[in-house]
C-alpha cells in the first residue's frame, strides 16, 4: 500500500504550498479521503500516513469497512446521495453528512442520531447549474433549508458542499466555486454560523 501513503503524502504537501501562497493556516483545510471501493487494508495505509478524515457513498460498503477498522481516532463522512431508508444508519455512524438537500432528510438524521452522541455535522449541497443528475438545491431554496436544520436540536449545520460541472476551465470552476462563497456569505449575513 505504499502507493496509496504515497499519494496521500503527496497531496497534503500540495495543500500546504497552496495554503502557504494564499497566506492560509494549515487548520483551514481537511483532507477528507474518499475511500469509496477501496478494502479496509487502504484506508489502514492512508492512515498511517495521517488520514483522519474519511468518505464514503455506499452506507452498507461504509459500515463494513467502520467494523473491520473502527472508529477510533477517525472521522467518518458520508457523501454520497442519501436514501430515506438509510437515514437511521448514517445518524448512527458518520460523524458528518456532505449532501443534505431536503428537509425531511435533515428531520430525519436528527431524529435518529442516538443520544449521548454529539449532534451529527452537516453540509447542504448545492447544485447552482441545475444539473439533473446530481443532487442539490438551488440559491433559492438555500435559507430555508439551512432554517430549518438550525431548528433540528442533534444537526449542526457546518457548511456548504457543491461538485462543480464537469468539463469546466479552471476559471469556469472557480466562478463555480466563488458562486458557493457567495452563498455561504449570504447564509452568515441571515444569522448562520
Amino acid at each position: 500500500m505504499t502507493h496509496i501513503t504515497d499519494h496521500f503524502v503527496e497531496i497534503q504537501r500540495r495543500v500546504h504550498l497552496a495554503l502557504a501562497r494564499a497566506g492560509r493556516s494549515s487548520d483551514d483545510v481537511k483532507i477528507v479521503a474518499v475511500s469509496k471501493g477501496q478494502p479496509a487494508a487502504a484506508i489502514e495505509s492512508a492512515r498511517g500516513a495521517g488520514a483522519t478524515d474519511f468518505g464514503e457513498n455506499y452506507v452498507q460498503e461504509a459500515l463494513d469497512k467502520i467494523a473491520a477498522i473502527g472508529s477510533t481516532g477517525l472521522v467518518w463522512h458520508f457523501v454520497g446521495r442519501i436514501q430515506s431508508n438509510k437515514t437511521r444508519l448514517i445518524a448512527e455512524r458518520f460523524d458528518w453528512v456532505h449532501t443534505v438537500d431536503r428537509e425531511q432528510i435533515a428531520a430525519r438524521l436528527s431524529a435518529q442520531r442516538p443520544a449521548g452522541l454529539p449532534p451529527l455535522n452537516v453540509l447542504i449541497q448545492l447544485n447552482l447549474a441545475g444539473e439533473p443528475q446530481k443532487g442539490g438545491i438551488g440559491s433559492g431554496d438555500l435559507l430555508p433549508l439551512a432554517k430549518t436544520i438550525s431548528e433540528l436540536p442533534n444537526v449542526a449545520l457546518r457548511g456548504l458542499m457543491t461538485i462543480p460541472p464537469a468539463g469546466l476551465t479552471e476559471a469556469a470552476c472557480r466562478e463555480h466555486f466563488a458562486a458557493v462563497a457567495a452563498e455561504a456569505k449570504r447564509l452568515r449575513e441571515h444569522g448562520f454560523d
